[in-house]
């Protein structure tokens, strides 16, 4: 054994220190993914809370899952999302109109009812579950830039774990 170096199974602190955080880095990119994309294989579709319209129920920043529902058969009282123009949005049905096929919303935190009624071809679902400060998760994974920042962090990681292989096939070879 030459000077300064220390024997053992794994090679050294160094490629342990590598390898320990190259998996630290690849676990926290997977465990952040896992809330965005997990529920759309189950079916939801999942979307960010921009607006305090529903505060305090449902805070600016939640991620929302929202489950396909027939708009005919949502109740009184439902959290619902639509389509808005190019937004989607998340409010409290208090009417549903059958006989002309359109939804009265409000959001928690309005004084009003909205003043354009919801039109069932424009209902997504029913919102089911809502998970605050994750939406800001979702930023990461739709625009470009947050994707390149997930694909570099996760490169890093395995980088990380290369670096730690190949000190350790090179302290076997000079050992």
């Amino acid at each position: 054994m030459s000077k300064g170096r220390k024997s053992g199974k794994t090679g050294g602190f160094v490629p342990f220190l590598c390898n320990l955080l190259g998996t630290l880095i690849l676990l926290s990119v997977i465990l952040c993914a896992l809330p965005v994309t997990v529920p759309r294989f189950l079916g939801y579709e999942i979307y960010s809370v921009v607006s305090g319209s529903m505060e305090p129920a449902i805070p600016v920043g939640s991620l929302l899952y929202v489950e396909h529902a027939e708009p005919e058969d949502l109740p009184e009282g439902e959290v619902i999302a639509f389509r808005s123009g190019n937004s989607v949005v998340s409010h409290r049905l208090v009417r549903n109109n059958r006989v002309e096929g359109e939804l009265t919303t409000k959001g928690d935190a309005n004084a009003g009812e909205d003043l354009n009624a919801v039109p069932y071809g424009d209902v997504i679902g029913r919102v089911t579950y809502h998970v605050p400060v994750l939406g800001r998760l979702l930023f990461l994974f739709t625009n470009d830039i947050g994707k390149l920042y997930v694909i570099c962090f996760a490169a890093s990681g395995v980088m990380l774990n290369l670096l730690a292989s190949v000190l350790r096939s090179r302290r076997r070879t000079d050992g």
